[in-house]
């Protein structure tokens, strides 16, 4: 019989996964990637928030084929990457911890079962075993590239569905930028892109950066006052393998080529 929440005194338990995972984390660079949404895992306790694998899978559960890519650019550009494995439909690691968004109860037309009058216990166990872990392994990181003298640039990865059931519109953009008040990196990042031929590069589009309930720009990298860039790829776009391999490699080539003009204009001025 499957355990019920109520009769344990920990949310994860031994045959669930870790919710943070780190891929070249001994690696050296200017970079540090972070992907909130790469995983679909719910906890064995939850029995799936109520929902079917099909829901788990698609894109109110996680950012599709982000994962994949961010594998790759941490590969060639030699950058640790930080992700989280779990669902942001068990706990949404890009929102402020006090928010109502922290655990939503409808995503995109979506009702969440499993998420309906949670209990304050409930609710910290997920914020205090899946969100927190994730966050103090950025931030132990950027903390010691600090006292290391070393100024890191933040990138957030992304992906975005081609379009929203609950609010039916073309998503024309390939690849979107999303900034809060700091543009500076983020504008590199957009000419390297933008001098690819074909592709569609979206400024603030399809989101923008909410600095009163995301976390991981606001809190991690404008309030440390570190350059970053958070992207957004189209889902249909890194689906497969190929995909994620071809963009992969493409947003490698536009960050390292930020990277060189933004510290020669540092440089500069």
């Amino acid at each position: 019989m499957m355990r019920s929440i109520v009769d344990t005194e920990k949310l994860l338990q031994f045959e669930d996964p870790e919710p943070v995972g780190v891929l070249n984390g001994n690696s050296a660079s200017d970079f540090l990637l972070s992907c909130e949404h790469a995983g679909n895992a719910v906890p064995a306790v939850l029995n799936g928030l109520g929902l079917g694998a099909g829901a788990l899978n698609q894109h109110i559960a996680i950012d599709i084929g982000i994962l994949g890519v961010s594998e790759v650019i941490s590969g060639l550009i030699g950058a640790p990457l930080v992700f989280q494995r779990y669902s942001r439909l068990v706990a949404e690691c890009n929102r402020r911890v006090e928010s109502d968004q922290v655990i939503p109860c409808i995503s995109d037309g979506t009702v969440i079962p499993g998420n309906q009058a949670l209990s304050k216990v409930a609710r910290m166990r997920r914020i205090e075993e899946i969100v927190l872990p994730y966050h103090q392994e950025i931030a132990g990181r950027l903390n010691r590239s600090r006292d290391d003298g070393a100024e890191t640039i933040f990138v957030s990865m992304h992906s975005f569905t081609p379009s929203l059931n609950s609010a039916p519109a073309s998503r024309p953009w390939h690849v979107g930028l999303c900034t809060g008040p700091d543009e500076r990196f983020s504008r590199h990042v957009e000419t390297a892109l933008r001098a690819e031929v074909g592709v569609i590069v979206g400024f603030n589009e399809p989101y923008n950066v909410d600095m009163t309930e995301e976390y991981a720009i606001p809190i991690h990298a404008e309030a440390r006052q570190l350059p970053y860039c958070q992207l957004e790829i189209r889902q249909d776009l890194i689906k497969s393998d190929a995909g994620q391999i071809e963009w992969g490699r493409r947003v490698a080539c536009a960050l390292e080529k930020a990277r060189n003009t933004f510290f020669a204009e540092l440089r500069e001025s």
